[in-house]
């Protein structure tokens, strides 16, 4: 027998039986596979107070047969509407210049696609738009005056986002608020607030939301500072409290929707205005898919609101997901994120309760929990959330850290 004819009859066996050892070793589960999840016997969805009827009109529209992603997008069209929800669409709080620039994602499960805008403007609906580039376009995200100039050629309607009540707020805090200019929680250079002596008229920046006996009369001094300002800048009598809150304690509302149907197929979809007064081209987790949505078609969706930086830096919602992966249920999921957010700053309560973290979490059986950095709101009341799965009704989150977080603005 030749050289070359017995190197081939050796080599061929030996690739004869690494393919049977390969098939071998392929027939045993690996240990990371993931668990199957069974659908549901019926729907399932999961989101925050919207204060309209968006949600039981999804849960109709997905008993009918409707696509999960047309659900969730339902819910938050609802929320972009409505000019008296200053966290998104049309009346959210602008930018620092005063325009309202939007960021949102939507994630399909059953076709394993995903589309996101961020730093859009004059485009009310931006999770629609966010659905629009992922079914036209091969692109996963597109931003500014790019993502505008593709919604006009797809047929959306530009338009003025500043509501004259937003414009008022704004004006307001151009003249008494702060930016967000100045290092971070992060940032070895921060330091918390001081108390003001009694009677002063402290600055924003120096005012915690939820304070200790020492601060309410700087509180309250404070507030009507902003509220005589406000009675002189023509700022109507309902909305001169709102508006001192604004300048005071910025909001960083935001919706995010997870649908399953009867099928087991999932989606979701996140939609924002942002930080009020950010600097201009600000993105948060919104728009960034697997931070502030995700969702996997075999396992589970999440989603987020609070401080989009922190989420960020945790890639929070593919985090969840992968938990759930690995067999955490969605509560177990969601509070290891938040143990992950508390690390970044080892725990240290004193930069902690300038953050907050909400969680909404849905796993492909229908098993949903929602969880929150902290329990309650500035109300004193726990932190609720919705869930329709053919009864509506708000829960309330769990949560890692028993109280309330002091403000959103870390300066």
């Amino acid at each position: 027998m030749s050289t070359s004819r017995r190197v081939f009859i050796s080599r061929t066996a030996l690739l004869a039986a690494g393919v049977a050892g390969s098939a071998a070793q392929n027939s045993a589960p690996h240990p990371d596979a993931p668990i199957t999840y069974q659908p549901p016997r019926k729907p399932v969805i999961i989101t925050r107070e919207t204060g309209d009827n968006s949600v039981a009109e999804a849960y109709a529209l997905l008993a009918q047969g409707a696509d999960t992603l047309e659900a969730a997008l339902h819910i938050c069209q609802g929320r972009e509407d409505d000019p008296t929800d200053h966290s998104v669409g049309l009346g959210g709080l602008p930018n620092e210049d005063g325009i309202v620039e939007l960021d949102a994602s939507v994630m399909h499960g059953p076709s394993r696609r995903a589309g996101s805008v961020a730093a859009l403007p004059s485009i009310r609906h931006a999770a629609k738009l966010a659905d629009t580039v992922m079914r036209r376009t091969a692109h996963v995200m597109i931003v500014g005056n790019g993502a505008e100039k593709f919604a006009v050629a797809e047929g959306f309607q530009p338009e003025n986002l500043l509501t004259d009540d937003a414009r008022k707020i704004w004006l307001l805090w151009k003249e008494h608020g702060i930016g967000w200019w100045g290092p971070g929680l992060d940032s070895p250079d921060w330091k918390p607030p001081v108390a003001t002596p009694p009677g002063a008229i402290p600055h924003a920046a120096l005012l915690p939301r939820h304070p200790g006996p020492e601060y309410l009369p700087a509180i309250e001094a404070r507030l009507r500072f902003l509220s005589e300002r406000a009675d002189r800048m023509g700022i109507p009598a309902r909305l001169r409290a709102e508006a001192a809150l604004q300048v005071l304690w910025p909001t960083t509302g935001t919706i995010h929707v997870s649908t399953l149907n009867t099928r087991g197929e999932m989606s979701g979809a996140t939609t924002t205005a942002g930080l009020a007064w950010k600097i201009p081209g600000r993105v948060g987790d919104s728009p960034i898919i697997g931070a502030g949505c995700y969702t996997d078609q075999d396992i589970g969706s999440a989603g987020a609101t609070g401080n989009g930086e922190e989420n960020i830096k945790i890639a929070g919602a593919h985090t969840i997901v992968d938990l759930m992966r690995r067999g955490a249920t969605p509560k177990e999921a969601g509070l290891e994120a938040l143990r992950r957010l508390a690390r970044n700053y080892n725990n240290d309560m004193t930069r902690l309760r300038y953050l907050d973290m909400i969680y909404y979490i849905l796993r492909r059986d229908g098993a949903y929990a929602s969880v929150s950095l902290w329990s309650t709101r500035g109300t004193g009341e726990q932190k609720k959330f919705v869930v329709h799965d053919g009864t509506l009704r708000t829960e309330p989150c769990d949560y890692l850290f028993e109280g309330t977080t002091q403000s959103i603005h870390p300066f």
